[in-house]
């Protein structure tokens, strides 16, 4: 039995690039994902609140609710009323309640255009604390 004892070894050690590159690209990734998850993308003249004030944290506010039926009556406190004295109940409720604010609750077979005239009346007596309630579907 001959052996060879002459192995040819080489001098300069090989570098295998293949692993090299993909434990690059995995870190590259890894902050690529991380510096998009930091970032968010800034509108112009736009601020969009916070996910941190949720409704639970903020206090309601007193509400007075109106009630408008499918007969198109309006109904304070389950009674029915007139024009005149939802007008009046409402002047004596946002005296008494700067904060409060008028919910309107109308049936969803009501026609559209009933609602909105009595939105308007309500709106030149509340302004800016009328609102329409709706529900989600």
């Amino acid at each position: 039995m001959r052996f060879n004892k002459q192995q040819q070894v080489s001098s300069t050690p090989e570098v295998n690039l293949i692993p090299l590159l993909d434990v690059l690209m995995s870190v590259l990734t890894f902050f690529i994902i991380a510096s998009m998850s930091l970032t968010s993308q800034k509108l112009a003249g736009i601020s969009l609140p916070g996910a941190g004030a949720g409704f639970n944290e903020q206090q309601t506010p007193e509400q007075l609710i109106v009630g408008l039926d499918k007969q198109g009556k309006l109904l304070i406190k389950g009674e029915t009323v007139t024009n005149a004295e939802l007008a009046k109940e409402m002047s004596s409720f946002l005296d008494k309640n700067p904060q409060g604010a008028v919910i309107l609750k109308a049936d969803k077979e009501l026609p559209y255009q009933e609602v909105v005239k009595v939105l308007k009346e309500m709106g030149k007596l509340g302004g800016n604390r009328v609102s329409l309630s709706i529900t989600k579907s």
